[in-house]
């Protein structure tokens, strides 16, 4: 073998080094994004199941308002089968945007049900209803944190993805750019609130 068979084969050797180091950062990358996912889910499932408990108890006190109890539980209906659609694909543009705008919607909808116990003293003191409220809070603020870490683990893979040389791989082997987990999906909601004394 000549100079230039050597030289071409040291090419070819370091070009296939390159490749499989790039999949293998790639595929470690999604896999934390779906790692990360993990832990959103774990507390999605919680709200989610803390919905129904929270709907009962408001349900003895807030009779006549049943159009709001019924919108909470279809907002969670629509919450969990996008956490559903999401846990399968978690590094899905989609998939994740359909779970934001559900999860957004859930939010309200919890937030209406909260600003109405308020006008109804006897549920905003049940034991019951403390309780609910708290643990909501308290998933709530653990959704954020999970969220920060999945959001983290999104850039790192799109930072993979779209590097110079790696997004040469990335779009050869259909690595797509993950998307963010927004709190938040709509002007409306990220503006902040007017109050007028």
């Amino acid at each position: 073998m000549g100079v230039i068979g050597w030289i071409f084969l040291v090419v070819v050797l370091a070009v296939a080094a390159w490749a499989v180091m790039a999949y293998n950062r790639l595929v470690v990358a999604r896999n934390r994004i779906a790692n990360a996912f993990g832990q959103i889910d774990v507390q999605l499932k919680r709200r989610h199941d803390l919905v129904p408990n929270l709907v009962e108890v408001a349900r003895g006190y807030m009779a006549h308002e049943a159009s709001t109890l019924e919108a909470v539980i279809r907002a969670r209906g629509a919450a969990s089968s996008a956490a559903d659609q999401a846990r399968a694909r978690p590094a899905d543009a989609a998939a994740i945007g359909l779970l934001s705008q559900a999860e957004s919607a859930l939010g309200a909808q919890l937030g209406r049900l909260m600003m109405l116990s308020e006008a109804y003293p006897e549920l905003k003191a049940d034991a019951h209803m403390l309780r609910l409220s708290e643990e909501i809070t308290s998933t709530e603020n653990r959704i954020g944190f999970a969220r920060q870490a999945y959001n983290d683990q999104v850039l790192e893979f799109n930072n993979h993805a779209s590097q110079f040389p790696d997004v040469l791989l990335a779009r050869a082997l259909g690595f797509g750019a993950a998307a963010m987990l927004e709190s938040t999906t709509s002007d409306a909601e990220r503006a902040v609130p007017q109050l007028r004394f």
